[in-house]
């Protein structure tokens, strides 16, 4: 396995090829729900492209993880433009690829397979898509990220692309907590070593953390619908910090609804879903997607969902 010579970034995608019916789709498990295929299939026509985005759940094949190998080979043997991979296979799948972008052999996980000239190749477009939400949704905060203390709730996978993506951008401190704290100290320990230069550690109390922080991101699942409640107690924000979540359903989750009532600049889990998909289109077509337009596709599509939820509790 290698790493491409020159792994596509956002902005500087492949020059797109005669136009041609591209077919994509996403791995993984309990994925029926994801918002990930309208959104691009709609981008994609947008575009004016024969472009067709299916879901593979795993659940619904009766396959195990470990078949990640064999439907990516399927996907290439079939004329796949290329995949988007999620829980469980993000590790699994990087030893089944012939090349790596730097950054997601760095971070340890892919969530986008590309086809390219008979080879594929694996990137990370979670944390290119939290750190540009980042920066369309609290641009204040990202213009001085070099002199911000950021306390980080959980460490988990969302939680590595989070923390790559601010890290990468040039954040100066990250703190992380998480319920277990072995977890958080490893955490810790393995971003100490991607990136020297910052300030990073592991910590077990939690009030302390958050307390000192100039804002916090909650990168657990706490505030899903499935999942209500928050990851810190609200009490402990002030109105100088700004609140983060990566959960977006609900959009506006207890955390963020609370936040923003003391006055904190917040920002919605949406901007990682939308911009993870912005990189991945633009990965898969070789055309740049247009962020603005996406997110308007994803925030009209929680809109529907949110409008039949209300039908429906109303019978």
């Amino acid at each position: 396995m290698s790493e491409p010579t020159n792994p596509t970034v956002r902005g500087t995608a492949p020059t797109a090829g005669p136009q041609r019916a591209i077919k994509v789709a996403l791995i993984g498990e309990g994925i029926g729900p994801s918002l990930t295929p309208p959104m691009h299939e709609r981008e994609g026509a947008a575009h004016g492209l024969d472009y067709t985005y299916e879901t593979w759940d795993l659940l619904a094949l009766d396959l195990p993880a470990t078949a990640i190998g064999d439907l990516v080979a399927k996907a290439q043997r079939e004329g796949y433009a290329g995949l988007n991979v999620t829980h469980p296979c993000k590790q699994l799948v990087m030893e089944h690829l012939d090349e790596l972008d730097p950054h997601a052999r760095r971070l340890g996980a892919v969530n986008t397979v590309v086809f390219r000239d008979g080879r594929s190749i694996g990137y990370n477009t979670d944390f290119t898509g939290f750190r540009a939400g980042f920066a369309a949704g609290l641009p204040e905060a990202a213009a001085r990220l070099d002199a911000l203390a950021i306390t980080q709730i959980g460490a988990g996978g969302a939680g590595s692309a989070v923390a790559y993506g601010l890290l990468s951008a040039g954040l100066a401190a990250l703190t992380v907590c998480d319920v277990d704290i072995a977890r958080a100290e490893a955490f810790a320990l393995q971003f100490r070593a991607l990136f020297p230069g910052a300030d990073i550690s592991a910590n077990s109390h939690t009030e302390a953390a958050v307390r000192a922080a100039d804002g916090v991101i909650n990168v657990t699942p706490l505030g899903m619908k499935e999942h209500p409640g928050t990851s810190i107690n609200t009490a402990w924000l002030s109105p100088r910090q700004f609140v983060a979540d990566v959960v977006y359903r609900p959009l506006a989750t207890q955390l963020l609804t609370e936040a923003s009532a003391l006055g904190c600049p917040t920002l919605d889990g949406g901007r990682m879903a939308v911009n993870q998909a912005v990189d991945a289109f633009t990965l898969f077509t070789g055309r740049a997607a247009d962020a603005v337009r996406m997110r308007g596709h994803f925030l009209d599509m929680i809109e529907h969902e949110n409008a039949r939820a209300a039908e429906g509790a109303a019978r």
